[in-house]
């Protein structure tokens, strides 16, 4: 049956707000169980975790800073110890620092670098070495349009973004034989905390480029990740799904 996670062990970046909360929801009603991981932001889970206190025997929440590849060596031991293979990645980690790039530090382009390309391929690195133990798995990275558009003060982004469709087609093709299937899902504008530094007048502005004229809503990336994350998406690897109205 479709999108039915039982028994199924899924990892997730930037698991406890925004998209990812909303990702974490849609495995956890299909039966998964959920790992999920955050950065900073403990009050963040420690809401979600009292929230659903249903889901309290398939869902984990750990700290961790994905830019640091000891901290996500560590975290895969835990997993391994617990679970020995894991089934499904979704990296979603991601941050922003918008700026011009005649104007930008260096540190704010090193740090979306290490967090949304360098996180999601250590992420990939040790998942991947799980899903070969048993010979099948689903990675999904969730990218943004941003990687093929590019918008304005947000080269670093973007550089980021499209380094993760690029590690996505590479590394599809050296898992493939393995059942392993390698996907990216990019949202456009998703009404998210991501983009809650917007002004009125950027978001009416915004709203206008898409065909749609709205945002999009988290539950409807979740949807699509989950397709994507299914046995019957089997055939399906190497791709960029888009989900923004048509932008």
């Amino acid at each position: 049956m479709m999108n039915d996670f039982s028994d199924q062990k899924v990892v997730i970046s930037g698991a406890s707000r925004g998209i990812g909360k909303a990702i974490s929801l849609a495995f956890l009603q299909q039966g998964a169980t959920v790992i999920g991981i955050y950065g900073s932001n403990k009050e963040a889970a420690d809401a979600f975790m009292a929230e659903y206190p249903k889901f309290k025997e398939r869902l984990q929440l750990h700290q961790c800073d994905v830019s640091n590849p000891d901290q996500v060596e560590q975290l895969f031991n835990k997993i391994e110890d617990e679970f020995d293979t894991i089934d499904i990645l979704i990296n979603n980690a991601g941050i922003r620092r918008d700026k011009l790039l005649a104007l930008m530090d260096h540190d704010s382009w090193q740090q979306v670098m290490d967090i949304n390309l360098g996180g999601t391929f250590t992420m990939c690195k040790h998942s991947v070495l799980l899903m070969l133990k048993q010979k099948y798995g689903r990675i999904i990275n969730i990218t943004s349009p941003v990687a093929q558009l590019g918008f304005a003060g947000q080269t670093n982004y973007g550089a980021s973004k499209a380094g993760q469709i690029g590690l996505t087609r590479s590394l599809c093709k050296e898992v493939a034989r393995k059942k392993i299937t390698v996907n990216c899902v990019s949202p456009g504008f998703i009404d998210t905390e991501l983009i809650a530094d917007l002004s009125p007048e950027q978001v009416k502005a915004y709203k206008k480029t898409v065909p749609m004229r709205r945002f999009g809503k988290v539950e409807e990336v979740a949807a699509a990740v989950l397709f994507l994350a299914s046995k019957e998406a089997a055939y399906i690897s190497g791709s960029v799904l888009d989900i923004n109205g048509g932008l």
